[in-house]
């Protein structure tokens, strides 16, 4: 679910933007005001998925007109899908180590196939999850 947050955006000597999120902990950078709008939701996106892992308990955001800032510094929503980062995660491969006769391994290697591969076509078969 998209979860929208105000974040103080403040203009550095140097030209990058450091972006601070006055309801989390939570702070980025970004080269331009793009990047730093990029690098915000990604940071956002992130930090939520986070917490929600760890069930930490997540502060509501304040509202846009409630958020102070100083001279040149601006303040926008910026908005996030932590169920981005939840399914990437999930995605990730996990290393395992599995047992088979000799023969059927040189048998497989002998036909060029990929034990990974074959794997997940069997589990996936078996468990019925449907071809992605």
């Amino acid at each position: 679910m998209t979860q929208v947050y105000p974040a103080i955006f403040h203009p550095n000597d140097d030209g990058s933007i450091t972006v601070t999120f006055p309801d989390l902990e939570c702070t980025t950078e970004g080269n331009s005001v793009a990047h730093a709008i990029f690098m915000a939701r990604d940071a956002l996106a992130i930090y939520l998925d986070t917490a929600a892992m760890v069930e930490q308990p997540i502060e509501q955001p304040s509202a846009l007109e409630a958020v102070a800032v100083d001279g040149s510094e601006y303040v926008t929503l910026i908005d996030a899908d932590p169920a981005v980062y939840e399914r990437k995660r999930n995605a990730q491969a996990v290393k395992r180590t599995i047992s088979l006769p000799a023969w059927m391994d040189e048998k497989a290697s002998a036909e060029g196939l990929s034990l990974s591969k074959v794997m997940q076509e069997a589990l996936s078969e078996r468990l019925g999850i449907p071809d992605r």
